[in-house]
């Protein structure tokens, strides 16, 4: 399959086995100059996205269960250790903190760094970082073709699992409808009917509308089909990540499902009918998505989330 709009995971692993070889005390003496470099214009939405991902109150406590820093190790999954690691060296390696690794669906019962959590009100204990980045974070660079430009169907090509009632839904009640191209890609014991050949994002990228259903916690490919010029298609979302996608709006930066699934073939008439109003959700979604494209702010973020965490816990 071709690695066209997909990161180098090759690319990853080299650079994050070759920061292994520096020293904690590197990292930690330019913390200060690092946190310096915030450019005035930049502090107020740094600030609104700290508070959003971290959002812990004065004195939240940790149990004994509290791990220090210096404890993690690359056997508990590498993609998230790098990630971790690559913002924890820049601080003292004796203090503590609760990690969950992998999708988060629940929310801890004292202060964890994850990668997703529910959107809920009360989920002040899970606290976002950016992990399996190299997965996650994928953005279309240019996308050649314009919405009109694409084919009028609904597109969607990835695994369905049975623990995922919620695309099972889906594939029973539009596998075979005119407006949809979708199915699964991996074999299991659901229905065989629904297995269809697998597509590279530049093949997806063909049709004006992709499918963005959450799987085991967020959509994996909402990111990268709101950096193009087709619509993500999915009800309001139930879990976010670092991506935010808590403040995502309904028919605003992403055509909005009923949970049920039974307003598709209305909304995608809709938008097929009136394709200015189309344009405008994909300009919406490329304004939404440009703020993740800073690299140097994404870093400050990172660093200000993690020591916010230990400001909070009493540590710093």
């Amino acid at each position: 399959m071709s690695s066209k709009h997909k990161n180098s995971k090759a690319l990853y692993y080299v650079k994050n086995y070759l920061r292994l070889l520096l020293p904690n005390v590197f990292f930690q003496q330019k913390l200060p100059s690092k946190l310096k470099s915030i450019s005035p214009e930049s502090i107020k939405e740094i600030e609104k996205r700290v508070d959003y991902y971290n959002a812990l109150p004065k004195n939240s406590q940790l149990s004994k269960k509290a791990r220090s820093l210096s404890s993690f190790k690359l056997k508990e999954g590498k993609t998230y250790f790098f990630d971790f690691r690559e913002f924890a060296r820049y601080f003292p390696q004796e203090l503590k903190v609760n990690c969950l690794f992998g999708d988060i669906t629940h929310i801890p019962e004292e202060p964890t760094f994850v990668k997703s959590r529910p959107i809920h009100k009360d989920n002040s204990n899970s606290v976002l970082l950016k992990w399996n980045k190299v997965r996650h974070f994928i953005f279309i660079q240019n996308d050649k073709k314009s919405f009109t430009e694409k084919k009028d169907q609904l597109i969607s090509r990835g695994k369905v699992h049975p623990t995922q009632p919620q695309r099972i839904r889906f594939l029973e009640k539009y596998k075979n409808h005119p407006l949809c191209n979708i199915g699964k890609v991996n074999q299991n014991e659901l229905n065989p009917a629904w297995m269809v050949e697998r597509m590279t994002i530049e093949e997806q990228l063909q049709y004006k509308f992709i499918l963005c259903i959450e799987g085991n916690d967020v959509a994996s490919n909402l990111k990268w089909v709101m950096s193009s010029n087709s619509i993500a298609v999915m009800p309001k979302p139930k879990f976010e990540t670092w991506f935010m996608e808590g403040l995502l709006e309904p028919d605003v930066h992403y055509i909005a499902l009923n949970d049920d699934y039974s307003n598709v073939e209305e909304k995608l008439n809709y938008f097929l009918q009136h394709p200015e109003k189309a344009q405008q959700i994909i300009e919406n979604a490329h304004r939404f998505v440009d703020q993740f494209k800073n690299k140097q702010r994404e870093e400050i973020i990172s660093l200000l989330v993690m020591r916010k965490y230990f400001e909070k816990t009493g540590q710093l």
